[in-house]
Protein backbone atom coordinates (compact mmCIF):
# COMPACT_ATOMS: atom_id res chain seq x y z
CA UNK A 1 0.00 0.00 0.00
CA UNK A 2 1.21 3.56 -0.68
CA UNK A 3 2.18 6.00 2.07
CA UNK A 4 -1.12 7.86 2.21
CA UNK A 5 -1.53 11.27 3.84
CA UNK A 6 -3.47 11.22 7.08
CA UNK A 7 -6.89 12.88 7.18
CA UNK A 8 -5.34 15.77 9.08
CA UNK A 9 -2.47 16.32 6.64
CA UNK A 10 -4.78 16.12 3.63
CA UNK A 11 -7.11 18.63 5.27
CA UNK A 12 -4.30 21.19 5.49
CA UNK A 13 -3.82 20.85 1.74
CA UNK A 14 -7.55 21.25 1.07
CA UNK A 15 -7.95 24.25 3.39
CA UNK A 16 -4.99 26.20 2.00
CA UNK A 17 -5.84 29.28 -0.01
CA UNK A 18 -4.11 32.42 -1.19
CA UNK A 19 -4.55 34.31 2.08
CA UNK A 20 -3.66 31.41 4.40
CA UNK A 21 -0.73 29.37 3.08
CA UNK A 22 -0.22 26.43 5.43
CA UNK A 23 3.52 26.56 6.04
CA UNK A 24 5.53 27.24 9.17
CA UNK A 25 8.91 28.92 9.05
CA UNK A 26 11.80 30.39 10.93
CA UNK A 27 14.87 32.58 10.77
CA UNK A 28 18.17 31.30 12.13
CA UNK A 29 20.93 33.92 12.36
CA UNK A 30 24.56 32.74 12.34
CA UNK A 31 27.94 34.33 12.97
CA UNK A 32 29.96 33.73 9.81
CA UNK A 33 33.05 31.65 10.67
CA UNK A 34 36.55 32.42 9.43
CA UNK A 35 36.39 29.33 7.26
CA UNK A 36 33.38 30.83 5.49
CA UNK A 37 29.78 29.78 5.05
CA UNK A 38 28.44 29.98 1.53
CA UNK A 39 25.61 28.66 -0.60
CA UNK A 40 27.52 25.64 -1.87
CA UNK A 41 28.37 24.67 1.69
CA UNK A 42 24.73 24.89 2.79
CA UNK A 43 23.58 22.80 -0.17
CA UNK A 44 26.21 20.17 0.60
CA UNK A 45 25.22 20.09 4.28
CA UNK A 46 21.53 19.67 3.49
CA UNK A 47 22.23 16.98 0.91
CA UNK A 48 24.23 15.04 3.49
CA UNK A 49 21.40 15.21 6.04
CA UNK A 50 18.39 14.58 3.77
CA UNK A 51 18.52 10.86 4.49
CA UNK A 52 17.47 11.75 8.05
CA UNK A 53 14.28 13.40 6.75
CA UNK A 54 13.18 11.25 3.78
CA UNK A 55 9.89 13.14 3.48
CA UNK A 56 11.86 16.11 2.13
CA UNK A 57 12.50 14.19 -1.11
CA UNK A 58 8.84 13.28 -1.55
CA UNK A 59 5.94 15.11 -3.15
CA UNK A 60 2.18 14.85 -2.90
CA UNK A 61 0.46 12.81 -5.62
CA UNK A 62 -3.29 13.19 -6.02
CA UNK A 63 -5.53 10.17 -6.62
CA UNK A 64 -7.68 10.49 -9.78
CA UNK A 65 -11.17 11.65 -8.93
CA UNK A 66 -10.06 12.06 -5.30
CA UNK A 67 -11.25 8.53 -4.61
CA UNK A 68 -8.83 8.56 -1.68
CA UNK A 69 -6.51 10.94 0.07
CA UNK A 70 -3.27 11.82 -1.74
CA UNK A 71 -0.12 9.75 -1.30
CA UNK A 72 3.52 10.57 -0.66
CA UNK A 73 5.85 9.50 -3.47
CA UNK A 74 9.54 10.02 -4.18
CA UNK A 75 10.17 12.91 -6.55
CA UNK A 76 12.14 11.38 -9.44
CA UNK A 77 13.21 14.88 -10.53
CA UNK A 78 14.24 16.02 -7.06
CA UNK A 79 16.68 18.93 -7.29
CA UNK A 80 18.08 20.16 -4.00
CA UNK A 81 19.15 23.46 -5.60
CA UNK A 82 15.50 24.25 -6.37
CA UNK A 83 14.65 24.01 -2.68
CA UNK A 84 17.82 25.60 -1.29
CA UNK A 85 18.01 29.13 -2.64
CA UNK A 86 20.30 32.10 -2.29
CA UNK A 87 19.37 35.67 -1.47
CA UNK A 88 21.24 38.74 -0.31
CA UNK A 89 20.57 42.08 1.32
CA UNK A 90 22.28 45.27 0.18
CA UNK A 91 25.29 45.62 2.48
CA UNK A 92 25.18 46.37 5.30
CA UNK A 93 21.87 44.53 5.61
CA UNK A 94 19.82 45.43 8.68
CA UNK A 95 17.52 43.30 10.84
CA UNK A 96 14.55 45.26 9.48
CA UNK A 97 15.53 44.35 5.90
CA UNK A 98 15.89 40.69 6.91
CA UNK A 99 12.44 40.74 8.49
CA UNK A 100 10.95 42.32 5.38
CA UNK A 101 12.54 39.64 3.20
CA UNK A 102 11.20 36.90 5.47
CA UNK A 103 7.70 38.39 5.30
CA UNK A 104 7.78 38.41 1.51
CA UNK A 105 9.06 34.84 1.32
CA UNK A 106 6.44 33.59 3.77
CA UNK A 107 3.68 35.27 1.75
CA UNK A 108 4.30 32.98 -1.22
CA UNK A 109 2.64 29.55 -1.25
CA UNK A 110 4.79 26.49 -1.81
CA UNK A 111 4.75 24.64 -5.14
CA UNK A 112 2.52 21.58 -4.63
CA UNK A 113 4.07 19.79 -7.60
CA UNK A 114 7.36 19.48 -5.68
CA UNK A 115 8.40 18.52 -2.14
CA UNK A 116 6.78 21.07 0.16
CA UNK A 117 9.73 22.99 1.59
CA UNK A 118 12.18 25.78 0.82
CA UNK A 119 15.35 27.09 2.49
CA UNK A 120 17.03 30.42 1.80
CA UNK A 121 20.59 31.46 2.57
CA UNK A 122 20.60 35.22 3.17
CA UNK A 123 23.94 36.98 2.84
CA UNK A 124 24.93 40.61 3.34
CA UNK A 125 23.80 41.02 6.96
CA UNK A 126 25.70 43.58 8.98
CA UNK A 127 28.12 42.55 11.75
CA UNK A 128 29.46 39.54 9.83
CA UNK A 129 26.23 37.59 10.04
CA UNK A 130 24.28 35.32 7.72
CA UNK A 131 20.75 33.97 8.03
CA UNK A 132 18.85 30.88 6.96
CA UNK A 133 15.10 31.22 6.38
CA UNK A 134 13.05 28.01 6.25
CA UNK A 135 9.53 27.20 5.01
CA UNK A 136 7.88 23.82 5.61
CA UNK A 137 4.29 22.83 4.88
CA UNK A 138 2.11 21.61 7.75
CA UNK A 139 1.54 18.36 5.92
CA UNK A 140 5.27 17.57 6.20
CA UNK A 141 5.22 17.66 10.00
CA UNK A 142 2.92 14.71 10.46
CA UNK A 143 2.99 14.43 14.25
CA UNK A 144 4.44 10.92 13.95
CA UNK A 145 7.82 11.42 12.37
CA UNK A 146 7.71 15.07 13.48
CA UNK A 147 11.22 15.85 12.24
CA UNK A 148 12.01 19.16 10.59
CA UNK A 149 14.97 19.91 8.33
CA UNK A 150 16.22 22.75 10.52
CA UNK A 151 16.91 20.40 13.40
CA UNK A 152 19.01 17.91 11.44
CA UNK A 153 21.43 20.45 9.94
CA UNK A 154 22.45 21.72 13.39
CA UNK A 155 25.27 20.26 15.49
CA UNK A 156 26.30 20.75 19.11
CA UNK A 157 29.90 21.56 18.16
CA UNK A 158 31.63 23.52 15.40
CA UNK A 159 32.82 20.21 13.95
CA UNK A 160 29.95 18.67 11.97
CA UNK A 161 29.06 15.08 12.74
CA UNK A 162 30.03 12.57 10.05
CA UNK A 163 27.65 12.52 7.07
CA UNK A 164 25.17 9.69 6.88
CA UNK A 165 26.26 7.19 4.25
CA UNK A 166 23.22 6.86 2.06
CA UNK A 167 22.84 6.64 -1.70
CA UNK A 168 19.32 7.77 -2.52
CA UNK A 169 17.51 6.16 -5.42
CA UNK A 170 13.91 7.30 -5.92
CA UNK A 171 11.26 4.63 -5.86
CA UNK A 172 9.09 4.51 -9.01
CA UNK A 173 6.09 6.81 -8.72
CA UNK A 174 2.73 5.01 -8.58
CA UNK A 175 0.84 5.05 -11.87
CA UNK A 176 -2.80 6.00 -12.34
CA UNK A 177 -3.89 2.36 -12.39
CA UNK A 178 -2.12 1.59 -9.12
CA UNK A 179 -3.48 4.74 -7.43
CA UNK A 180 -7.05 3.85 -8.39
CA UNK A 181 -6.63 0.15 -7.49
CA UNK A 182 -5.22 0.97 -4.05
CA UNK A 183 -7.97 3.53 -3.43
CA UNK A 184 -10.69 1.02 -4.31
CA UNK A 185 -9.06 -1.64 -2.13
CA UNK A 186 -9.06 0.74 0.84
CA UNK A 187 -12.69 1.69 0.23
CA UNK A 188 -13.66 -1.96 0.36
CA UNK A 189 -11.91 -2.28 3.72
CA UNK A 190 -13.18 1.08 5.05
CA UNK A 191 -16.30 2.17 3.16
CA UNK A 192 -16.69 5.26 5.37
CA UNK A 193 -13.61 6.71 3.68
CA UNK A 194 -15.56 7.15 0.46
CA UNK A 195 -17.95 9.64 2.07
CA UNK A 196 -15.10 11.63 3.65
CA UNK A 197 -13.14 11.76 0.42
CA UNK A 198 -16.21 12.87 -1.51
CA UNK A 199 -16.63 15.73 0.95
CA UNK A 200 -12.99 16.73 0.53
CA UNK A 201 -13.28 16.54 -3.24
CA UNK A 202 -16.23 18.94 -3.05
CA UNK A 203 -14.10 21.19 -0.81
CA UNK A 204 -16.72 21.15 1.93
CA UNK A 205 -14.80 23.46 4.28
CA UNK A 206 -17.07 22.89 7.25
CA UNK A 207 -16.64 19.12 7.06
CA UNK A 208 -12.92 19.46 6.56
CA UNK A 209 -12.48 21.76 9.55
CA UNK A 210 -14.45 19.33 11.69
CA UNK A 211 -12.22 16.48 10.54
CA UNK A 212 -9.14 18.51 11.45
CA UNK A 213 -10.52 19.35 14.87
CA UNK A 214 -11.15 15.69 15.61
CA UNK A 215 -7.70 14.63 14.43
CA UNK A 216 -5.47 16.96 16.45
CA UNK A 217 -4.46 15.47 19.78
CA UNK A 218 -5.98 16.99 22.89
CA UNK A 219 -8.06 19.74 21.32
CA UNK A 220 -11.26 20.75 23.06
CA UNK A 221 -14.50 19.82 21.32
CA UNK A 222 -15.86 22.16 18.69
CA UNK A 223 -19.15 22.45 20.56
CA UNK A 224 -17.45 23.50 23.79
CA UNK A 225 -15.28 26.02 21.97
CA UNK A 226 -18.19 27.53 20.08
CA UNK A 227 -19.93 28.21 23.39
CA UNK A 228 -17.13 30.65 24.30
CA UNK A 229 -16.81 33.14 21.43
CA UNK A 230 -13.72 35.30 21.58
CA UNK A 231 -14.09 38.99 22.45
CA UNK A 232 -14.13 41.49 19.62
CA UNK A 233 -10.65 42.60 18.62
CA UNK A 234 -8.81 44.44 15.82
CA UNK A 235 -6.76 41.22 15.61
CA UNK A 236 -9.68 39.48 13.90
CA UNK A 237 -10.16 40.95 10.45
CA UNK A 238 -10.21 39.85 6.85
CA UNK A 239 -6.58 39.35 5.87
CA UNK A 240 -4.63 39.65 2.64
CA UNK A 241 -2.00 37.29 1.24
CA UNK A 242 0.88 39.63 2.14
CA UNK A 243 2.70 39.61 5.49
CA UNK A 244 4.82 41.74 7.81
CA UNK A 245 7.30 40.25 10.25
CA UNK A 246 8.96 41.74 13.33
CA UNK A 247 11.16 40.40 16.10
CA UNK A 248 11.87 41.03 19.77
CA UNK A 249 14.88 39.90 21.81
CA UNK A 250 14.76 39.24 25.55
CA UNK A 251 16.76 37.33 28.17
CA UNK A 252 15.73 34.05 29.76
CA UNK A 253 17.19 35.15 33.10
CA UNK A 254 14.67 38.01 33.21
CA UNK A 255 11.74 35.62 32.90
CA UNK A 256 13.30 33.33 35.52
CA UNK A 257 13.67 36.27 37.89
CA UNK A 258 9.99 37.15 37.44
CA UNK A 259 9.01 33.53 38.08
CA UNK A 260 11.16 33.35 41.21
CA UNK A 261 9.72 36.57 42.61
CA UNK A 262 6.06 36.07 41.76
CA UNK A 263 5.57 32.33 41.24
CA UNK A 264 4.09 30.56 38.24
CA UNK A 265 6.16 29.38 35.31
CA UNK A 266 8.39 30.95 32.67
CA UNK A 267 5.57 30.38 30.19
CA UNK A 268 3.22 32.35 32.47
CA UNK A 269 5.72 35.22 32.48
CA UNK A 270 5.94 35.07 28.68
CA UNK A 271 2.15 35.27 28.36
CA UNK A 272 2.05 38.13 30.87
CA UNK A 273 4.65 39.94 28.78
CA UNK A 274 2.57 39.43 25.65
CA UNK A 275 -0.50 40.68 27.55
CA UNK A 276 1.26 43.88 28.52
CA UNK A 277 2.46 44.45 24.97
CA UNK A 278 -1.01 43.92 23.49
CA UNK A 279 -2.54 46.21 26.11
CA UNK A 280 -0.15 49.03 25.20
CA UNK A 281 -0.71 48.39 21.50
CA UNK A 282 -4.48 48.68 21.87
CA UNK A 283 -4.06 51.92 23.81
CA UNK A 284 -1.68 53.29 21.18
CA UNK A 285 -4.38 52.70 18.58
CA UNK A 286 -6.98 54.56 20.63
CA UNK A 287 -8.99 51.39 21.30
CA UNK A 288 -11.36 51.37 24.27
CA UNK A 289 -9.73 49.18 26.94
CA UNK A 290 -11.77 48.82 30.11
CA UNK A 291 -10.56 47.04 33.24
CA UNK A 292 -12.25 43.78 32.22
CA UNK A 293 -10.95 43.69 28.64
CA UNK A 294 -9.31 40.47 27.47
CA UNK A 295 -7.71 39.05 24.37
CA UNK A 296 -8.10 35.32 23.97
CA UNK A 297 -4.88 33.50 23.11
CA UNK A 298 -4.69 29.99 21.80
CA UNK A 299 -1.63 28.53 23.51
CA UNK A 300 -0.39 25.13 22.27
CA UNK A 301 1.59 23.24 24.92
CA UNK A 302 3.51 19.97 24.86
CA UNK A 303 1.88 17.13 26.77
CA UNK A 304 3.03 13.71 27.82
CA UNK A 305 2.73 10.92 25.29
CA UNK A 306 1.92 7.68 27.07
CA UNK A 307 2.84 5.73 23.95
CA UNK A 308 6.44 6.95 23.86
CA UNK A 309 9.21 5.26 25.79
CA UNK A 310 10.12 8.28 27.93
CA UNK A 311 6.64 9.76 28.22
CA UNK A 312 7.58 12.70 26.01
CA UNK A 313 6.55 12.81 22.41
CA UNK A 314 5.32 15.06 19.65
CA UNK A 315 1.87 15.64 21.15
CA UNK A 316 0.50 19.12 21.56
CA UNK A 317 -2.56 20.24 23.48
CA UNK A 318 -4.11 23.62 22.80
CA UNK A 319 -5.39 25.85 25.62
CA UNK A 320 -7.55 28.94 25.43
CA UNK A 321 -6.25 31.63 27.78
CA UNK A 322 -7.89 35.01 28.27
CA UNK A 323 -5.07 37.54 28.48
CA UNK A 324 -6.08 40.33 30.90
CA UNK A 325 -5.18 43.32 28.73
CA UNK A 326 -7.53 45.52 30.74
CA UNK A 327 -5.44 45.10 33.89
CA UNK A 328 -2.91 47.90 34.32
CA UNK A 329 -0.82 46.20 37.03
CA UNK A 330 1.77 43.82 35.47
CA UNK A 331 1.96 41.59 38.55
CA UNK A 332 -1.81 41.18 38.69
CA UNK A 333 -1.77 40.29 34.99
CA UNK A 334 0.79 37.61 35.74
CA UNK A 335 -1.27 36.17 38.60
CA UNK A 336 -4.38 36.02 36.41
CA UNK A 337 -2.50 34.04 33.80
CA UNK A 338 -0.83 31.75 36.34
CA UNK A 339 -4.25 30.92 37.76
CA UNK A 340 -5.63 30.19 34.29
CA UNK A 341 -2.68 27.91 33.41
CA UNK A 342 -2.56 26.12 36.78
CA UNK A 343 -5.05 23.47 35.70
CA UNK A 344 -2.69 22.37 32.93
CA UNK A 345 0.28 22.25 35.29
CA UNK A 346 -1.65 20.29 37.92
CA UNK A 347 -3.06 17.80 35.40
CA UNK A 348 0.19 15.84 35.42
CA UNK A 349 0.25 15.95 31.61
CA UNK A 350 2.47 19.03 31.21
CA UNK A 351 6.05 18.57 30.09
CA UNK A 352 8.66 20.68 31.82
CA UNK A 353 10.90 22.85 29.67
CA UNK A 354 14.10 21.18 30.86
CA UNK A 355 12.61 17.78 29.98
CA UNK A 356 11.78 18.88 26.46
CA UNK A 357 15.21 20.25 25.67
CA UNK A 358 16.85 17.00 26.85
CA UNK A 359 14.81 14.82 24.52
CA UNK A 360 16.51 14.11 21.23
CA UNK A 361 14.44 14.74 18.12
CA UNK A 362 12.13 17.28 19.77
CA UNK A 363 13.20 20.79 18.80
CA UNK A 364 11.59 24.24 18.53
CA UNK A 365 10.82 24.14 14.77
CA UNK A 366 8.96 20.84 15.14
CA UNK A 367 6.91 21.93 18.14
CA UNK A 368 6.08 25.32 16.63
CA UNK A 369 4.81 23.47 13.55
CA UNK A 370 2.68 21.15 15.67
CA UNK A 371 1.35 24.11 17.63
CA UNK A 372 0.44 25.94 14.43
CA UNK A 373 -1.35 22.81 13.20
CA UNK A 374 -3.39 22.76 16.40
CA UNK A 375 -4.29 26.43 15.97
CA UNK A 376 -5.38 25.92 12.37
CA UNK A 377 -8.00 23.41 13.45
CA UNK A 378 -9.91 25.88 15.64
CA UNK A 379 -12.72 28.12 14.50
CA UNK A 380 -11.59 31.71 14.06
CA UNK A 381 -14.50 32.75 16.31
CA UNK A 382 -13.00 31.39 19.51
CA UNK A 383 -9.56 33.01 19.73
CA UNK A 384 -7.88 36.27 18.80
CA UNK A 385 -4.19 35.40 18.63
CA UNK A 386 -1.92 32.36 18.64
CA UNK A 387 1.06 32.30 21.00
CA UNK A 388 3.43 29.33 20.71
CA UNK A 389 6.23 29.21 23.28
CA UNK A 390 8.77 26.41 22.78
CA UNK A 391 11.86 25.95 24.98
CA UNK A 392 15.05 25.39 23.04
CA UNK A 393 18.55 24.22 23.90
CA UNK A 394 20.56 26.41 26.25
CA UNK A 395 23.87 25.53 24.58
CA UNK A 396 25.22 26.92 21.29
CA UNK A 397 24.37 25.09 18.07
CA UNK A 398 26.28 25.17 14.79
CA UNK A 399 25.69 24.60 11.08
CA UNK A 400 28.78 23.76 9.03
CA UNK A 401 30.93 25.43 11.70
CA UNK A 402 28.84 28.62 11.86
CA UNK A 403 27.49 29.42 15.34
CA UNK A 404 23.77 30.09 15.52
CA UNK A 405 23.27 33.23 17.60
CA UNK A 406 19.50 33.80 17.27
CA UNK A 407 16.42 31.88 16.16
CA UNK A 408 13.00 33.39 15.43
CA UNK A 409 9.92 31.25 14.75
CA UNK A 410 7.40 32.27 12.07
CA UNK A 411 3.96 30.92 12.90
CA UNK A 412 1.41 31.14 10.04
CA UNK A 413 -1.83 33.06 10.26
CA UNK A 414 -5.19 31.32 10.43
CA UNK A 415 -8.18 32.65 8.53
CA UNK A 416 -9.16 36.13 9.75
CA UNK A 417 -6.23 36.21 12.22
CA UNK A 418 -4.07 39.32 11.84
CA UNK A 419 -1.25 38.28 14.19
CA UNK A 420 0.52 35.18 15.44
CA UNK A 421 3.37 35.16 17.94
CA UNK A 422 6.06 32.51 18.12
CA UNK A 423 8.49 32.40 21.05
CA UNK A 424 11.66 30.30 21.35
CA UNK A 425 14.33 30.26 24.03
CA UNK A 426 17.88 29.48 22.97
CA UNK A 427 21.29 29.80 24.64
CA UNK A 428 20.15 32.30 27.27
CA UNK A 429 17.91 34.36 25.01
CA UNK A 430 14.16 34.36 24.40
CA UNK A 431 13.28 35.29 20.83
CA UNK A 432 9.86 36.51 19.65
CA UNK A 433 8.73 36.28 16.04
CA UNK A 434 5.60 38.30 15.20
CA UNK A 435 3.96 37.31 11.91
CA UNK A 436 1.20 39.69 10.83
CA UNK A 437 -1.04 40.66 7.97
CA UNK A 438 0.54 43.46 5.99
CA UNK A 439 -2.61 45.58 5.70
CA UNK A 440 -4.14 45.01 9.13
CA UNK A 441 -0.90 45.28 11.15
CA UNK A 442 1.24 47.99 9.63
CA UNK A 443 2.49 48.68 13.16
CA UNK A 444 3.63 45.13 14.04
CA UNK A 445 7.14 46.47 14.68
CA UNK A 446 5.59 48.69 17.36
CA UNK A 447 4.10 45.61 19.03
CA UNK A 448 7.54 43.97 18.96
CA UNK A 449 9.06 46.95 20.73
CA UNK A 450 6.28 46.85 23.30
CA UNK A 451 7.11 43.20 24.05
CA UNK A 452 10.54 44.28 25.24
CA UNK A 453 9.06 47.21 27.18
CA UNK A 454 6.44 44.96 28.80
CA UNK A 455 9.12 42.59 30.08
CA UNK A 456 11.12 45.54 31.44
CA UNK A 457 7.99 46.59 33.35
CA UNK A 458 7.65 43.09 34.84
CA UNK A 459 11.31 42.93 35.74
CA UNK A 460 10.99 46.29 37.43
CA UNK A 461 8.55 44.75 39.90
CA UNK A 462 11.11 42.16 40.97
CA UNK A 463 13.40 44.69 42.62
CA UNK A 464 10.50 46.20 44.57
CA UNK A 465 8.74 42.94 45.46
Amino acid sequence: MPDRLSALDASFLYLEDQTTPMHVGGIAVFRKPRTGFDYDGLVALIEQRLSLVPRYRQKVVQVPGRLARPVWADDPDFDVTYHVRRSALPKPGSDEQLNDLAARLMSRPLDHSRPLWETYLVEGLERNRIAVITKTHHAMVDGIGAVELGQVILDVSPTPRPPAESLWMPQPAPGITQLVFDAVAEMVQRPGELVENARSAALDAAATVQKVAEAVTGIVSAAKAAARPAPGSPLNVRISHQRRFATARTKLDDFRAVRKAHGGTVNDAVLATVSGALRNWLLSRGEAVNSYATIRALVPLSVRDTESENGVGSKVQAYLVDLPVGESNPVVRLHHISHAMRAHKESGQSVAADTLVRVGGITPPTLHALGARAASSFSRRIFNVVVTNVPGPQVPLYAAGAKMIEMFPIVPLAKNQALSIGVTSYDGGVYFGLNADRDAMSDVDVVAGMVEESLEELVGTVATS
